[in-house]
C-alpha cells in the first residue's frame, strides 16, 4: 500500500505566477478550439473555465523563476542554504538537459544542490511534495524548493480553451517538531492513453505527419498536442478521489471532514463538485480558481491555495489536497500548515524581446 507519513518537515510558503496575458472562452474570435458540440457559455457551464491565463514566449521554468524569486524574498531566504529543487511539469525547457538544472543556476542557488525533474501531470505537485519531504526527512537537507507547473506547448497548434499556464513554487523546510505529512498514492497504467501527447517521444518520434491536424473529440489537433478520452477521465476523477481521500484518513486515523479546505486538482469545475458531493464536503470549503485560469496541471492545487485563500488562511489551516489524471495517477496528502506565508499573485508581462531564456 502506497502510505507515507514524514514529521519534522513543514510547507514554509507557496507562491505562484502567470502570464499576464488573458484569453477568453467566451471570445468568438478565440474560442476555435472548443468541440463543435458545445456554444462557448455551454463550455463554460460544463467546464467552469470562462478564461485562462497564456503565453507565446513564456516557458514553465520562466513562470517558476518569478514566482520562486518572489517566494525566497518573502520568505527571507538566503538561497545559499537552498539545497534541493524538484521541477515538476510536462512542458521541459529541453530534452535534455533537466530543466531543474537550469533553475539552479537562473535562481542563483548553491552548487551543492541537489536538482532533479519529474514529468508527472495532474498529481504532480502530491508526488514532488512527497519526494521533497523526503529529502529533508533527515536533517542533511534544511530547505528545499518544489516548482510546478505547465505552460508553452512543445509544438505550436490550435489552443485548447480548458488549459492555462502558470508556474508555482513550494518552499518546504526541516523543522523539529512540525507535525509532518501524510500521503496516499496510486496508479493505474491501463489508462496510459486516457491523456497522451502521441508523437514527440522515442515511441512515435517527431514527423511530418505529427502535425497534421485531426478531429479528436470534436476539436481539430494534432499528434504533438495533448489529448484525451473525455468520458473515461471523468469517470476516473469523479471515483478514484474520494476513494483515495477516505483511504488516506481511515489509514491514519482521522477524520478529513475536520480540514479546513479540500483543494482538488482544477480539471472540471463539474467533476470537482460531484467528488465533493461524494465526500460530503461542504462546497464552501472546496476552493476553485479554474474559472479565471483553467486546467494548470501540476500547478492547480498550489495556484489555487495563492488565487483562492491567501487572505483566509488561519495562523494553523488544516490541508486536504489531490491530484489526480494524466498517467492515470493520483495523490493525496494531508497536512497543517502553520504561519505559512501565501505570496501574492506574480503576472509575468509577455517578453517583446528573444532572450537566452525566452
Amino acid at each position: 500500500m502506497a502510505f507515507l507519513e514524514f514529521k519534522n518537515v513543514r510547507i514554509a510558503g507557496i507562491s505562484a505566477g502567470v502570464p499576464k496575458k488573458i484569453l477568453s472562452n467566451l471570445n468568438p474570435d478565440v474560442n476555435d478550439g472548443i468541440s463543435s458540440e458545445y456554444s462557448p457559455e455551454d463550455f463554460v457551464k460544463t467546464t467552469g473555465v470562462k478564461e485562462r491565463r497564456v503565453s507565446d514566449k513564456l516557458c514553465t521554468s520562466d513562470l517558476c523563476y518569478y514566482a520562486a524569486e518572489q517566494l525566497i524574498s518573502d520568505l527571507k531566504w538566503n538561497k545559499e542554504e537552498i539545497e534541493a529543487l524538484v521541477f515538476v511539469s510536462q512542458t521541459a525547457d529541453y530534452i535534455l538537459p533537466c530543466t531543474s538544472c537550469i533553475l539552479q543556476y537562473r535562481l542563483g542557488l548553491s552548487k551543492d544542490c541537489y536538482a532533479t525533474d519529474c514529468t508527472l501531470g495532474c498529481s504532480g505537485w502530491v508526488y514532488g511534495l512527497s519526494q521533497v519531504v523526503s529529502l529533508l526527512l533527515n536533517g542533511t537537507i534544511k530547505k528545499a524548493l518544489l516548482l510546478c507547473g505547465d505552460a508553452k506547448e512543445r509544438a505550436a497548434g490550435p489552443r485548447d480553451p480548458l488549459f492555462g499556464a502558470a508556474g508555482t513554487a513550494t518552499a518546504v523546510e526541516y523543522q523539529e517538531g512540525a507535525p509532518g505529512f501524510q500521503f496516499h498514492f496510486g496508479t493505474d497504467g491501463s489508462g496510459y492513453d486516457a491523456i497522451i501527447t502521441p508523437d514527440g517521444g522515442s515511441r512515435n518520434q517527431v514527423s511530418p505527419k505529427s502535425f497534421e491536424l485531426e478531429e479528436i473529440e470534436g476539436k481539430q489537433m494534432h499528434r504533438m498536442q495533448t489529448r484525451m478520452k473525455g468520458m473515461d477521465v471523468f469517470s476516473f476523477g469523479i471515483t478514484t478521489p474520494p476513494k483515495s481521500i477516505k483511504r488516506l484518513a481511515e489509514h491514519y486515523g482521522f477524520n478529513y471532514m475536520d480540514s479546513d479546505y479540500l483543494i482538488l486538482h482544477q480539471a472540471n469545475m463539474k467533476m470537482n463538485n460531484m467528488i465533493a458531493k461524494k465526500l460530503k464536503f461542504p462546497l464552501e470549503k472546496v476552493p476553485s480558481c479554474m474559472l479565471h485560469f483553467g486546467n494548470t496541471s501540476s500547478a492547480s492545487i498550489p495556484l489555487t491555495i495563492v488565487t483562492e485563500l491567501r487572505e483566509k488562511c488561519k495562523s494553523t489551516t488544516k490541508f486536504l489536497c489531490c491530484g489526480f489524471g494524466v498517467g492515470l495517477s493520483w495523490g493525496t496528502v494531508a497536512f497543517e500548515a502553520k504561519d505559512m506565508v501565501i505570496s501574492e499573485l506574480v503576472e509575468v508581462e509577455e517578453p517583446t524581446e528573444k532572450s537566452q531564456w525566452v
